[in-house]
């Protein structure tokens, strides 16, 4: 179904009243490492290539991505989640204080180490740096009663001080199913969002979800490809069984497509070039906008219009990115 026309004063109008806009994110904070080296030679104990290291940086992924670029659009966010006391765990904790982050809601835990993903680059001089390996740390925090409890007592507060809130959940154990099923029961009409990486069919109730293909091809069982016919039934399918009022599936150089009850998909092309750079952490960007412009008042499918101009432009940048309000309101004047 062809998507109907919104004029482009009234996303700049919905971009205006993102500054200052409260939102909580709730979920896995992570660290994006990217070790970046030039081809040196080909190792002889191995048949592998010899990186000369160059530089190193941690950026701010998973959940703490979302906080990221909440910021970066002008909003406030309100992150609630968990970081080790380890390198990864103080430069997160440093980049958010440095940027004025409320910190009050994230926990230090000496026993916990920040869940960590290295991915390391290789290039010439002359050539673009290309990722040639990935490897994880991992850590998965376990809730107890009274973690549960003091958690909920935090939450419950700030769904009162909030006008929308994100659920990040990595699957590294910060996000509870009992704390988002009291979160679903008690948000009335607060917008709250859902980022699932391996569990969405744990969480119902909620205002929509905004996973991509491979994740909803996970959850149901299926192979999707180029099938068309079964797409539109696993969003259908999703959207009931999640209880959601909107669900969004991304799709990479294919777009998005929007699912609400009782009415025909929405496809929405890729904004920009399919020519895709790098898809690191644009899940992140795509839920951060469009939750902020569910919490400022747009539609369903406003608010998927402008994630999809977020999304098309993070993945044409290196890394884990963020946008600006500058830059989104340029790619609305010029779509």
């Amino acid at each position: 179904m062809r998507t109907p026309a919104i004029s482009k004063e009234r996303f700049l109008q919905l971009i205006r009243s993102f500054v200052g806009c409260r939102i909580i994110v709730y979920g896995d904070l992570l660290a994006d490492e990217f070790v970046f080296g030039e081809i040196s030679r080909v190792s002889r104990e191995a048949p592998v290539l010899i990186l000369r290291h160059r530089e190193s940086q941690i950026l701010p992924g998973g959940a703490a991505n979302a906080v990221n670029n909440l910021q970066s659009l002008g909003a406030v966010p309100l992150p609630i989640g968990v970081l080790g006391r380890d390198n990864a765990g103080r430069d997160l904790w440093q980049q958010f204080k440095i940027k004025k982050i409320r910190l009050s809601f994230i926990r230090r835990l000496s026993h916990y180490q920040t869940p960590t993903k290295t991915r390391f680059l290789a290039g010439s001089v002359h050539s673009a740096r290309q990722q040639v390996l990935r490897l994880d740390r991992e850590s998965r925090f376990r809730h107890t009663p009274e973690t549960q409890d003091a958690w909920w007592k935090q939450i419950q507060s700030l769904l009162k001080q909030c006008r929308g809130m994100i659920i990040s959940d990595y699957g590294y154990g910060c996000v509870n199913q009992e704390l988002v099923t009291r979160i679903s029961t008690s948000r009335n009409s607060l917008p709250v969002t859902l980022d699932s990486r391996h569990g969405l069919l744990l969480y119902s109730g909620l205002t929509s979800s905004t996973p991509n293909e491979p994740e909803v091809e996970e959850a149901l069982g299926i192979n999707i490809g180029n099938d068309l016919a079964k797409l539109e039934w696993a969003g259908k399918t999703l959207l009931k069984r999640q209880r959601l009022r909107a669900l969004l599936i991304t799709r990479g150089r294919h777009g998005m497509v929007l699912f609400t009850p009782r009415e025909a998909p929405m496809h929405i092309p890729i904004y920009g070039s399919d020519e895709i750079a790098d898809v690191t952490g644009a899940g992140d960007t795509v839920i951060a906008v469009f939750t902020l412009a569910l919490a400022v008042g747009a539609t369903f499918l406003e608010a998927a219009r402008l994630s999809n101009y977020a999304g098309g432009i993070v993945v044409m940048k290196r890394g884990t990115a963020t946008l600006t309000a500058a830059e989104l309101k340029e790619a609305v004047l010029s779509g």
